[in-house]
């Protein structure tokens, strides 16, 4: 190899070498007329995946409040006897919004979110009578806080899901649930559902993210 072949190839690996060399915190440039010194600085922001759902009573999620409470509320419907099955839907009252609506939010950011509610039987008086869950009805309205709203899962004696689609691997939805008593046929007096775990008072939302 002569002298000027192995110039050469020395300045070629140094050329190489001068983006390394070119990232740097501090420099120095000396000369006449307009010159320039830079400085490099790496980021990186890692972002956490999270999901949070909320049916009812729970934290301030518009505010950025995303956090577990384990407050469950109860809807109650209580048709007169003037009414008991004459098709007309009766108005539940409880619920964190009164009235028988309840707040609900849907915020994840890995991607579609698949929501689903689920019963473990129809709901059930002490003497064994039975009323279906199909006969509480779910209608969504918009909420304040500008998310899309958020669709309700019908609600049967076993499970029901949707997906909710998200937007750049983003959701971001919520509404106000307003549950009413469809009292499409009469039945026998009693209590149906409530707290206790035999009744099957119980509807249990559950949010995932495949």
């Amino acid at each position: 190899m002569n002298t000027s072949t192995a110039l050469k190839l020395l300045l070629g690996t140094a050329a190489l070498t001068l983006p390394l060399i070119a990232s740097a915190a501090s420099t120095v440039t000396t000369g006449t007329g307009t010159i320039t010194a830079g400085a490099t600085v790496n980021f990186t922001i890692t972002i956490p995946q999270y999901l949070y759902l909320r049916v009812g009573t729970g934290s301030a999620y518009s505010t950025g409040t995303l956090s577990t409470v384990t407050t469950a509320d109860l809807i109650t419907f209580a048709p007169t006897a003037a009414v008991v099955g004459n098709g007309a839907p009766v108005a539940g009252t409880g619920g964190d919004l009164t009235g028988g609506v309840e707040t609900a939010a849907l915020i994840g950011n890995g991607g579609n979110i698949i929501l689903t509610a689920a019963a473990g039987g129809p709901l059930t008086d002490t003497a064994g009578d039975t009323i279906a869950y199909t006969q509480i009805n779910t209608t969504a309205a918009a909420n304040t806080t500008g998310y899309s709203t958020l669709a309700a899962p019908a609600l049967s004696n076993t499970s029901t899901s949707e997906t909710i689609t998200a937007v750049k691997n983003v959701v971001q939805a919520d509404a106000k649930w307003t549950f009413s008593y469809v009292n499409s046929a009469p039945v026998a007096a009693g209590t149906y559902g409530g707290t206790t775990a035999a009744l099957n008072g119980t509807v249990t939302y559950t949010a995932s993210m495949p």
